[in-house]
């Protein structure tokens, strides 16, 4: 049977429709491909249900992550529970902020133990998959996962270089431990096992035929929620249906031809997306505030993917991003800034907050001092009537200021400041952070 002009014009836009859907579900199992096959040697690789804890925040050197933080060390973890619930054990962690959100195959967050929403006692709690009834051992909190394959993209506070060794003692007490004798999967179905590769290039590079041979196999564990069931009914019409095998040659040459112009429009919308996602603008400040669950926004939470999966919910951190001053010029290591908080405005927060430096690459700026990042749990020196100065620039203001420098490169450069925790001001939006005002 061929396919009219129409009916082509129609898979396409449907195609582009459903790749942008699907396309956190496919990254986020490409990259649980490759951070748990045997032999991996990607930074926070680990068997299934175990943890990988990170034991140092990155230096000028690292490349491999963009705009890495030098706040918390990581305790990541890829979890099956088609098998079974999954237990996960937290020390108790008296005067340490962190969170260990609990990611579905979809890149939403479902559920985040920490600080701000369990204390800092011990706790016990189970991981559930979808569809397991039975009981639990006692005093153990169930936490029911929407999808099977479930991901922990844990932070835990670190105070500098001297602090590890009790980030360490934490880190260790994140444990998980399988409630069933079954093992859990290890068939990887359509798709590649790349090792090197990064996997938003790895998604880049799928054709329609396995992207969607992906989803169609990947939904079948990772169901989509209720809110979501008119595009997976639409996605039938492309015959992706969960856990039918993708039957690409039963297609007609023209809607094959159609669908994989609808896949390439669908990335083309992806990569558009990620590159000015959505925010507020305050003073040269960019802020996004809804990250971490997306609700049918399936565009914004595709762009999220690509540019920075494991997104925070907005409760437990908010990052603002700033290029320009507050001339609306883009922020150069050739001149001098300030930052300026009066003694009443501060950044809000109940756990802490940083200045982190960038250079136009993303990446940390190699500096005589070795600081990336300044914040309330630096020695800072404040004003006489309260008021904090930060001083942004690339050349030392000198011995007697150093304690309020944060250390610019000689070319361009952006800073971020990142705020754990943020109290209602800051999630209401009636706070906002003040221009970098520049100075020479």
């Amino acid at each position: 049977m061929t396919t009219t002009e129409t009916q082509a014009t129609e898979l396409t836009a449907l195609a582009a429709e459903a790749y942008v859907f699907a396309y956190p579900l496919v990254t986020m199992e490409l990259t649980r491909r490759q951070m748990t096959t045997p032999g991996s040697s990607v930074l926070g690789s680990a068997p299934l249900n175990s943890f990988a804890h990170m034991p140092f925040t990155p230096d000028a050197s690292f490349a491999g992550v963009v705009s890495p933080n030098a706040d918390t060390l990581y305790s990541m973890a890829w979890l099956d529970l088609s098998a079974g619930p999954v237990r996960l054990s937290v020390a108790a962690t008296p005067g340490r902020y962190f969170l260990l959100p609990l990611y579905d195959a979809w890149t939403n967050v479902f559920a985040c133990p920490g600080t701000r929403t369990t204390g800092s006692g011990a706790r016990e709690f189970a991981l559930v998959g979808p569809g397991w009834q039975g009981e639990l051992p006692e005093g153990v909190e169930r936490i029911d996962a929407p999808t099977s394959l479930t991901a922990i993209v844990g932070r835990t506070q670190v105070n500098g270089v001297r602090d590890y060794p009790a980030v360490h003692a934490v880190q260790a007490g994140y444990r998980l431990t399988p409630l069933t004798d079954a093992p859990a999967s290890t068939a990887a179905g359509p798709g590649p096992v790349d090792l090197v590769t990064a996997p938003v290039d790895q998604a880049a590079a799928l054709d329609a035929a396995t992207f969607f041979a992906m989803t169609a196999h990947l939904m079948a564990d990772n169901p989509a929620k209720p809110e979501d069931a008119p595009v997976v009914e639409r996605m039938a019409l492309l015959g992706v249906v969960p856990g039918r095998p993708y039957d690409w040659d039963a297609l007609s040459a023209e809607a094959q031809r159609a669908i994989a112009e609808g896949a390439a429009e669908g990335l083309a919308r992806v990569r558009s997306a990620g590159r000015t996602p959505p925010a507020e603008v305050h003073d040269g400040w960019m802020t996004p505030y809804d990250l971490g669950s997306y609700g049918t926004d399936y565009l914004q939470r595709a762009a999220i993917t690509a540019v920075g999966l494991g997104a925070n919910l907005p409760q437990d951190a908010i990052y603002s991003l700033c290029r320009v001053d507050a001339e609306h010029q883009a922020l150069h290591g050739s001149n001098r800034y300030q930052l300026r908080f009066e003694a009443d405005s501060l950044p809000p927060v109940n756990a802490f907050w940083s200045l982190t430096m960038y250079n136009d690459r993303q990446f940390f700026v190699d500096n005589a001092i070795n600081r990336f990042a300044i914040g309330d749990r630096d020695a800072l020196e404040f004003d006489s009537d309260g008021s904090l100065t930060l001083l942004i620039q690339h050349a030392s203001p000198g011995a007697r200021l150093e304690s309020n420098w944060l250390p610019a490169p000689e070319g361009s450069f952006n800073v971020m400041l990142r705020m754990f925790w943020p109290r209602p001001e800051v999630l209401e939006r009636t706070w906002h952070t003040p221009a970098l005002r520049r100075i020479g």
